[in-house]
């Protein structure tokens, strides 16, 4: 059966032959002017506190990665990255006293504002297992869950559009080493779940740098920015997964049973059936129990039929290059409050193997997109116009400044760098000045 695959993580692959960028990248990093004095940098600090720290596993130490650190009471929140570090910038004037700390599979974890620690917090979250047997408030058909997801959007996703503030990353690597890192704060628009209308994105404060010695060869591109990972929100776009022929061409099957935010989870496992050759997804589920909500989506694209996912995925080549989709990963988190559920968290990671005639050796690249949501309003909800909203054809890098100094996001919570990212960051800042 022929199924209509939409799916929009577009990646441009551009050939160029030379650069002509001269000494402009190098003189707009020399020209771009400090933004925080450190006397302005002392104002700051009476406006907000700071809190760096890491979230684990009790047990094994292990660091958590993609964990919600949020603040109880108001909509303020951050993401740990992949090493499990965080930071969390709380306005001084906010009327609250606690952070919850979220994960999957694990047990909720709650911690006095005032116990913490400017940096070095360890936050150790434990691990929990729900027996089947324990879970009868729905039948156990896999089948009846998935089609449980659409039948109850109205009911369990917002219908009215709100406004959220969102930082957003995208990265790309050759081989083990970052040439490109694109970073910004995004103000969102996020339609209704019930409306016809998209979401739209608006670039507040950003920032870039590229190593052009060391993609000549080859350059990258991402085309869409944060608007590729918001497509990721795959309850409000379910064409990109959750669409009217996902349950036909997929088999579905209850993996286990979990908890998110002390919330009973059935985790369900599909793949796509033998029979369809295209190239669909494989991954996991996890449903709300009580009200059959989608919290949480990891999923990955089937890559075995390499000549189609390549198609999908490469807009535009060089001649003398074969370009193979190797790996391709999404995840995608919602938070419930109110009894409502709200896009939290994507993350999208694609990987590429370049094999070029002539060259004995390949080259690979990844390209990896996230976005989360650190604040969110129902008020003044305005739609962005024209100019002021960031277009799915353009590219992030393109439209943003180079990298300034360390304190250039002020106020504004942003993901913590890992290690690699945050090294790749001091080498591309020198190098563009």
């Amino acid at each position: 059966m022929k199924t209509k695959i939409r799916f929009y993580f577009a990646i441009i692959l551009s050939a160029f032959l030379f650069f002509s960028f001269s000494n402009a990248m190098a003189a707009e990093g020399n020209n771009v002017k400090k933004e925080k004095t450190k006397v302005q940098q002392v104002i700051d600090t009476l406006k907000y506190d700071v809190y760096k720290g890491k979230v684990q596993d009790s047990k094994t130490n292990e660091p958590l990665m993609f964990a919600t650190i949020a603040v109880k009471g108001v909509n303020v929140a951050t993401v740990s990255n992949s090493d499990g570090e965080f930071l969390l910038k709380i306005a001084k004037d906010l009327p609250v006293s606690k952070i919850e700390i979220t994960y999957i599979g694990y047990k909720n974890l709650e911690v006095s504002i005032s116990s913490l620690k400017d940096k070095k917090n360890i936050l150790k979250l434990e691990s929990v297992t729900i027996p089947l047997d324990q879970i009868n408030i729905y039948p156990l058909d896999p089948l009846f869950l998935v089609k449980s997801i659409l039948a109850k959007i109205g009911q369990n996703y917002p219908k009215d559009p709100n406004m959220m503030k969102g930082f957003y990353r995208e990265t790309i690597k050759k081989n083990r080493t970052y040439v490109a890192i694109s970073e910004a704060i995004v103000n969102i628009h996020k339609a209704g779940y019930r409306q016809l209308k998209d979401d739209q994105v608006q670039i507040y404060k950003g920032r870039k740098s590229q190593d052009v010695k060391k993609m000549d060869t080859l350059l990258f591109k991402l085309q869409g920015g944060p608007n590729t990972s918001l497509l990721l929100d795959v309850v409000k776009n379910p064409y990109n997964l959750l669409s009217d022929d996902f349950i036909e061409n997929y088999n579905f099957s209850i993996k286990s049973i979990t908890k998110i935010n002390d919330k009973i989870h059935y985790v369900i496992e599909f793949k796509q059936k033998e029979n369809i050759d295209i190239p669909l997804y494989y991954g996991l589920l996890y449903i709300e129990s009580t009200n059959l909500a989608l919290s949480s989506a990891k999923f990955s694209l089937n890559l075995s039929n390499e000549e189609e996912a390549s198609r999908m995925f490469i807009k535009r080549k060089p001649a003398g290059v074969k370009v193979t989709p190797t790996s391709a990963d999404y995840l995608v988190n919602y938070t419930e409050k109110d009894g409502k559920w709200y896009f939290n968290y994507a993350r999208g990671e694609i990987n590429f193997k370049c094999n070029w005639k002539r060259k004995l050796f390949n080259t690979n690249y990844s390209a990896m997109t996230e976005i989360a949501i650190t604040d969110r309003n129902e008020q003044n909800i305005v739609r962005f116009r024209g100019d002021d909203k960031f277009r799915a054809n353009q590219i992030m890098a393109e439209e943003v400044n180079n990298f300034a100094d360390a304190n250039f996001w002020g106020e504004y919570n942003t993901i913590e760098p890992d290690q690699s990212i945050e090294s790749a960051i001091r080498k591309l800042k020198r190098k563009a000045r």
